[in-house]
């Protein structure tokens, strides 16, 4: 089953997009008579575990399923995912079919926009998310400017972050003054997670030594004006 919906993705980019499944009389025409004894007769397969029920269905159904997830998706890498989603929700409410209350067409169109609205929706709690998270790092970005409000221990640490990468800095604001994960320092930040803990580990041994080499300078000068 994985296997043949990965088969999708292959169909998606150079077929279904010639294929134009809106545009196709298949789709757009209202006899029933074709619907009854073509359409209602693939999901019960599916539903009964039959192996090539399936990919009848993905052949059958894609380029309709296709046209759908374009209206509702940003670029075709986004409906191509949305596409593979569709059809695994197909495959697991099959059974769900009943003709006596509609054409497979309208059942299979209903679980595709109900999938794809999902989705939309999703994402769009995701963008508000990132959104308030990109605001918080903005704020917590902010140090204070007089020296005189935080410690002297605090002072050094932030003159040792002043030595860092710009990058280095941003991650480690983030991850001390923020509180956030790198998982989501990667968000607000858009740089790839595993970048990140590079300059998270880095940054911090950076730091280390700057605070370490400050501080041996500073024994130094305490001894040689005794």
């Amino acid at each position: 089953m994985i296997a043949t919906l990965k088969r999708t993705r292959i169909l998606t980019g150079r077929q279904w997009t010639r294929n134009h499944a809106l545009d196709d009389p298949w789709f757009t025409s209202t006899d029933g008579e074709r619907q009854a004894t073509v359409c209602n007769a693939l999901l019960p397969k599916v539903a009964a575990g039959e192996m090539t029920a399936m990919q009848e269905c993905i052949d059958t159904y894609g380029p309709l399923i296709w046209s759908l997830a374009r209206r509702f998706s940003g670029d075709s890498t986004e409906a191509e995912d949305a596409v593979q989603e569709i059809f695994l929700v197909l495959w697991q409410n099959a059974a769900r079919f009943d003709p006596e209350k509609g054409a497979e067409t309208t059942f299979v169109a209903m679980i595709a926009r109900r999938r794809l609205i999902d989705r939309r929706r999703s994402q769009d709690r995701e963008h508000r998310r990132l959104e308030t998270l990109k605001q918080r790092a903005a704020e917590s970005l902010t140090l204070p400017s007089d020296h005189t409000s935080v410690s002297e221990e605090a002072q050094r640490a932030r003159q040792a972050l002043e030595q860092l990468s710009s990058d280095q800095q941003q991650v480690l604001q983030l991850a001390i003054h923020g509180g956030y994960t790198h998982q989501e320092i990667s968000q607000i930040t858009e740089i790839p997670l595993g970048t990140v803990k590079t300059h998270a580990r880095r940054g911090l041994i950076r730091v280390r030594e700057v605070l370490a080499e400050r501080e041996q300078q500073a024994r130094e000068a305490s001894g040689i004006g005794s």
